[in-house]
């Protein structure tokens, strides 16, 4: 099955035309998908709100019973679903198979948390202008959400949008990104055709800006959850109107190495973390701020680390890296290298691509006025600052738009403690890599890196409102 649908609701649809998917890697037709317009995002919409009526009134038993199916059918398409990531994005087969067990997870852990997820009660006669009353509140479904989706995890970042809103007992509405329509499409049709399912309350549609406009600038969505680009999310701040939005956006991991740490493994953990999906990570790790006294041995450590990495056809089991997802991203990848060497950039690994497989490279002497540390590159490369002591690096650290995850390795407990009140990011990591992320946990950035948390519980918050009750 290579050919993704629409959804409107339930119901299956096609269109006359269609776009198609190429691997990334070997520039294969691996899918294709219907050409949607603004006409199937309003559909999908209309759908979705009459659906969410009944969503919200079925009983958490149901949604909980749904969820934990759509788990087990997951884990017997388990190898489909995992070559169809890699066909659609290049992603190593063997990571694609660990995205799919985390999305297991997800799913899983979305419908044990709603089960755990209560309202309280409140004392209405703790101050002297109130009185003895029954009072509490409790959480209800927001309605219709928006779940728009990026390439570079395209079954879990999917889930974590679907499994929440739906157990919630919302209608959703899901935009997935265009590099990876199947993938998608394989996963929604597991909610869609279950036993368990709420008729009509999830759609899919595919497309771009008109149907991505169309989708957010609606008077029927209450929730938009986004996950991609600052400019996409910048975009979709100024025109969604009133609605909670939720994005997760772009980021510029950084991390400091400081002389008590472990050189030899924080060498190994910055390579995993700058290089895994060949750096198509919002929290890949990019910028690497070492302490002088030690500069030189952990740059000899960490191009050595990245030089061990396996680079190649992402069907083989023991591949590492795999291509980049298309032409442009290669092009931009090598620009930055270019940029940073005319600034005076040293590279540690000399700059190779093959094709769209870029192999990967460390960056030094690099300086925090370069491009390449500014701005973030979504690319396997990794760039070296070298820094005093730690005050300089939490400065530097700092001076960023972004501000996702930083992590920080050291065995000097205080520099631990500074390191957790004085970073500005969203997650902080103590000895490993900031690309290092948990599905359970809250997820999400300050300053430009975004709004609103992800990780089931916190989602689940996100898109579902409060309402206050008092009893006299």
């Amino acid at each position: 099955m290579r050919k993704a649908k629409i959804f409107f609701g339930s119901s299956e649809a096609s269109k006359e035309h269609v776009s198609q998917r190429k691997s990334p890697y070997n520039g294969e037709v691996v899918s294709t998908a219907p050409i949607c317009d603004e006409e199937d995002a309003k559909k999908a919409l209309a759908i979705a709100q009459n659906a969410a009526v009944f969503a919200k009134k079925s009983t958490l038993a149901q949604r909980c019973a749904w969820l934990l199916d759509v788990a087990q059918k997951l884990k017997e398409y388990k190898e489909d679903l995992a070559k169809t990531i890699t066909d659609e994005v290049g992603k190593p087969i063997a990571f694609s198979r660990i995205e799919v067990e985390r999305c297991i997870e997800t799913v899983t852990l979305s419908a044990e948390t709603m089960r755990t997820m209560n309202g309280e009660t409140i004392n209405t006669d703790a101050m002297n202008s109130g009185k003895k009353t029954l009072s509490f509140f409790r959480r209800e479904p927001a309605g219709v959400v928006v779940a728009i989706t990026p390439f570079n995890f395209p079954l879990n970042l999917v889930a974590h949008k679907l499994a929440p809103a739906l157990v919630a007992g919302n209608a959703v509405v899901l935009k997935p990104t265009p590099e990876a329509p199947l993938t998608a499409y394989k996963f929604a049709k597991l909610f869609i055709e279950s036993e368990y399912a709420i008729p009509d309350a999830l759609s899919v549609v595919y497309g771009d800006a008109e149907v991505g406009s169309a989708l957010i600038t609606s008077d029927i969505p209450r929730v938009v959850s986004f996950t991609g680009s600052v400019p996409v999310g910048n975009i979709i701040t100024k025109h969604a109107g009133i609605k909670k939005v939720s994005l997760e956006l772009g980021g510029n991991a950084a991390t400091f190495i400081e002389k008590s740490a472990d050189l030899a493994y924080a060498a190994t953990k910055c390579a995993l973390g700058a290089f895994v999906n060949s750096g198509q990570v919002c929290i890949s790790l990019q910028r690497i701020y070492v302490q002088e006294d030690i500069y030189d041995e952990f740059a000899e450590l960490m191009a050595a680390a990245a030089k061990k990495l396996k680079v190649g056809s992402p069907y083989d089991d023991e591949t590492f890296m795999g291509p980049l997802i298309d032409d442009e991203a290669c092009e931009r990848a090598m620009g930055w290298i270019d940029s940073a060497i005319k600034e005076g950039a040293i590279p540690l690994l000399v700059p190779r691509l093959e094709g769209r497989t870029f192999y990967p490279c460390v960056m030094a002497n690099v300086r925090d006025d370069m491009a390449i540390v500014c701005e973030e590159v979504f690319a396997p490369i990794v760039s070296l600052v070298k820094v005093s002591d730690f005050d300089d690096a939490v400065e530097r650290m700092n001076d960023s738009p972004y501000g996702l995850q930083f992590s920080v390795f050291t065995n000097d407990l205080s520099i631990t403690n500074r390191a957790i009140d004085e970073l500005d990011a969203g997650g902080i990591v103590i000895n490993d890599m900031p690309t290092l992320r948990f599905d359970i946990q809250p997820y999400g950035g300050v300053k430009l890196s975004g709004v609103g948390r992800e990780g089931p519980r916190f989602a689940i918050e996100e898109m579902t409102e409060i309402k206050s009750v008092v009893i006299c």
